[in-house]
């Protein structure tokens, strides 16, 4: 007998179920897609013991017939492709048909489906991949799926598993996003004790946002919507001998990117908080996250990340979805095209919208790890009815656990005792609401997507017309104009004047510098040697002149004006103080920007120090003039407003 031998479907099955089936949450994923494929406009989510007991999904779909229905439960049968060139333009959800086969083999699962144009409907009963049940019965149109008992004939998989609420917490957020990936179709979610999300159909993103989170979070949001013809990213067409006589070239189609991004004063200390959807599939991508990370880029802190949900549209053959058996990470076509066009739209928003950071919601700004874009599942106290309905009262929109997170989960979700006033550890959204940022819309297609505010709140393009009154502890300049009280950290606004200034001359070649009456000798470490001369043309483009003097020593001969004495040696010791490997993975945009800002933050002015009346005129017109007077190049808030209404609203005048 030979030693190879092909595997039994069982085992086939449960390998695959390996890689599709990580946790209850993979399920739910599986199944959701599913009925969105099948047109279905309502559709149902129960979760009993975290999704170990009992996941039952109800969908008013188009249906399935009786042979339809068994053909389902056989490995790689699907009805969304037909032959390998469909591989090439996925425009469905699902469509490797491993998902149904591989969760019976690891479970119980009932199937109860009719097709609409079918009088009777079909029930089926699988546990462990193997066919106990079939029949006909009265159903209505749609399907109904519930599997039992995950992972009972694999007990080291179901060993596993996180806590119920953990797991829990898990679909809570599946749902969620995918209740706001398609704002048109009704959701609800439901455990054995609670309604979590019930989401009536709206028209359009920003309702459903709304709808789910409140007006509150909704404000810490900037609405993002771009569009681009592909045809500017130089698509490639087959050789001239591959192509047929009657060949024409396809449509580049275009890229669209709506969705919402937060405000630089809302900051996560991980990546959780990022949801991006290509086609209406929810994805991980390196790369779109790295286009993130360029589009914050001196913004906020490096060590911490935004609040993300936005939607890629594209024509289907530009994305491959066929990369790994969950679907959740992609490839695409273009690659540095999207990268660039995902940087450059968010970067834009952030930049007209402008928005001015609250005195109130600065003070509770801590960079948290947890997901901010989640419905809580944990019941909250005093409240006997936890049902989350279109604007209702969205007290503590994330749980965030204070006990540790296990590795691999998004955020802990521990049940309280009653007698705790307040669920700990919720991100509260309260202090005076703040703008989307727009004063007034960019477009009709903005307001079509997402709708409009009540009323247009202030951005920092009053910052013109502050009225300086003077310092506090000659570090901090409080200022005045029609919409309130201002605090403006006079050095951090210096900062992002000069920082600003100094890539605008240096884009031109216009960087002013000063000659030094005797060059200044500065002593460096071997590593340190090696950073300069990887650097030094970006330092006399910078307005350095720099050589070595020695082995070990470096003499400065001129610098960026406003730069000297110990400020310069602490600044090139700054720039030069970086890790190998932070060397090798920094690009040219990123290493101009980390040393103006360096350049930017020993020059300006500094705390405890008294300016004149006209130095702080001058300051303060500077700032309203930049691109982005929100933060510093390090991510520090400048400018805080304390609002006309809080004023009142103290002083118990409202």
């Amino acid at each position: 007998m030979g030693r190879i031998h092909v595997l039994s479907d069982q085992v086939a099955n449960q390998i695959a179920a390996g890689e599709v089936v990580e946790r209850p949450a993979s399920v739910v994923k599986e199944l959701l897609e599913n009925s969105l494929d099948a047109g279905a406009t309502r559709i149902r989510v129960e979760i009993e013991a975290g999704g170990r007991k009992l996941i039952r999904i109800v969908d008013n779909g188009h249906g399935m017939g009786r042979d339809d229905a068994l053909l389902a439960f056989e490995r790689h049968a699907t009805s969304k492709l037909r032959s390998s060139d469909d591989l090439l333009s996925i425009a469905t959800l699902g469509f490797r048909g491993e998902a149904l086969p591989s969760i019976a083999s690891v479970a119980r699962v009932t199937l109860e489906t009719r097709a609409t144009e079918d009088a009777v409907g079909t029930m089926l009963e699988i546990a462990g991949g193997n066919l106990l049940r079939v029949e006909d019965a009265g159903l209505p149109s749609g399907t109904t799926i519930a599997v039992r008992d995950l992972f009972f004939n694999t007990p080291a998989r179901r060993k596993f598993l996180r806590s119920e609420q953990t797991e829990l917490g898990h679909v809570a957020a599946l749902v969620t996003h995918y209740a706001l990936a398609h704002p048109g179709k009704h959701f609800e979610l439901h455990s054995a004790t609670q309604a979590l999300l019930v989401a009536p159909a709206v028209a359009n993103s920003g309702e459903r946002l709304f709808q789910i989170f409140g007006r509150e979070t909704f404000e810490h949001l900037i609405p993002v919507a771009a569009e681009l013809d592909f045809s500017r990213a130089g698509l490639p067409e087959p050789p001239p001998w591959r192509r047929a006589e009657d060949y024409e070239p396809a449509e580049p189609g275009f890229i669209r990117l709506t969705g919402f991004v937060s405000k630089p004063e809302l900051q996560k200390l991980n990546r959780n908080s990022i949801y991006v959807f290509a086609n209406g599939r929810l994805i991980r991508d390196r790369l779109i996250l790295h286009a993130f990370t360029e589009a914050y880029r001196n913004i906020i802190p490096p060590t911490s990340f935004p609040v993300v949900l936005l939607f890629l549209e594209m024509p289907p053959q530009e994305v491959d979805v066929n990369v790994h058996p969950a679907k959740t990470e992609v490839r695409f076509r273009q690659g540095s095209f999207v990268h660039d066009f995902v940087r450059d739209s968010v970067r834009t928003a952030l930049m007209n919208a402008r928005p001015a950071a609250s005195f109130f919601a600065a003070l509770n700004s801590v960079p948290t790890a947890a997901s901010s874009l989640m419905v809580d599942v944990s019941p909250l106290p005093g409240i006997d009815h936890p049902v989350f309905t279109p604007n209702g009262d969205m007290q503590g929109l994330v749980a965030e656990s204070e006990s540790a997170v296990e590795p691999g989960d998004i955020a802990s979700f521990d049940l309280r005792s009653p007698v705790v006033p307040q669920s700990p550890g919720r991100l509260s959204f309260e202090g005076a609401g703040m703008s989307i940022g727009y004063d007034e819309p960019t477009s009709q297609s903005i307001e079509a997507s997402f709708g409009s505010i009540d009323e247009p709140q202030p951005t920092l393009n009053s910052l013109a017309s502050l009225k300086p009154l003077g310092q506090l502890r000659d570090s901090f300049i409080l200022a005045t104009n029609e919409e309130g009280l201002w605090i403006v950290d006079q050095h951090v606004a210096h900062e992002r004047v000069l920082f600003e200034k100094i890539l605008r001359e240096r884009k031109v070649e216009q960087v002013q510098r000063q000659r030094l009456l005797m060059p200044v000798l500065i002593e460096l470490l071997p590593e340190q040697m090696v950073i300069f001369a990887a650097i030094a043309e970006e330092l006399e483009r910078n307005g350095f002149e720099a050589e070595p003097f020695g082995p070990r020593t470096l003499a400065v001969k001129a610098t960026p004006v406003g730069l000297e004495g110990r400020e310069l040696e602490r600044m090139l010791e700054e720039v030069l103080a970086v890790t190998e490997r932070e060397q090798q993975v920094e690009n040219e945009e990123a290493r101009r920007t980390r040393i103006a800002a360096s350049i930017a933050c020993h020059a300006a002015i500094k705390v405890n120090m008294p300016l004149e009346p006209a130095k702080i005129d001058w300051l303060l017109s500077e700032l309203g003039k930049t691109e982005h007077p929100t933060s510093c190049p390090h991510g520090r808030p400048i400018a805080l407003r304390y609002s006309l209404k809080d004023i009142q609203r103290a002083f118990q005048r409202i």
